[in-house]
């Protein structure tokens, strides 16, 4: 299965511990699609929720694609309904309920023709452990300079 990954979240590996993963579709307009396939996407600040049995995004942008009429949404940052089934959904309430965890966006790709989103169930990072992950980091830098200066 070809994937070509369109945005990604980059501060989300930062912010928390990657507890979960899956995937899920997103209910979007044709123009939406269309600027997402630009690379108009933005998933920095999003999050999920779960209303009414119902898995929504808030907070996402998507660029108002340019060459749309004039029935295309103007509003970029309106709350995006994500496709889920229903123990899929219930599973992940049960998830979240638990203290300290959350659902939040990591990236939005295509598979194949279809616009699919990956979430992960999160717990919040503190500043102790952030440190720590970019010393980690650092330090494996450090080490592949070192290899690579050695062969």
């Amino acid at each position: 299965m070809e994937e070509k990954i369109v945005c990604t979240n980059r501060s989300a590996s930062h912010e928390y511990f990657i507890l979960d993963k899956l995937e899920a579709g997103i209910v979007l307009e044709g123009a939406e699609v269309k600027s997402i396939r630009a690379g108009n996407v933005n998933l920095k600040d999003s999050f999920c929720v779960i209303h009414n049995g119902e898995l929504f995004i808030k907070n996402m942008h998507v660029a108002v694609y340019d060459k749309s009429g004039a029935f295309n949404s103007k509003d970029s940052r309106r709350d995006r309904k994500l496709l889920l089934k229903k123990e899929e959904i219930l599973k992940v309430g049960a998830k979240i309920a638990q203290k300290g965890l959350t659902l939040v966006p990591l990236k939005i790709y295509f598979k194949q023709a279809l616009l699919k989103m990956e979430l992960g169930v999160c717990q919040g990072k503190h500043t102790y452990d952030k440190k720590r992950s970019i010393m980690e980091r650092d330090i494996k830098r450090e080490k592949e300079r070192e290899i690579k200066n050695y062969k």
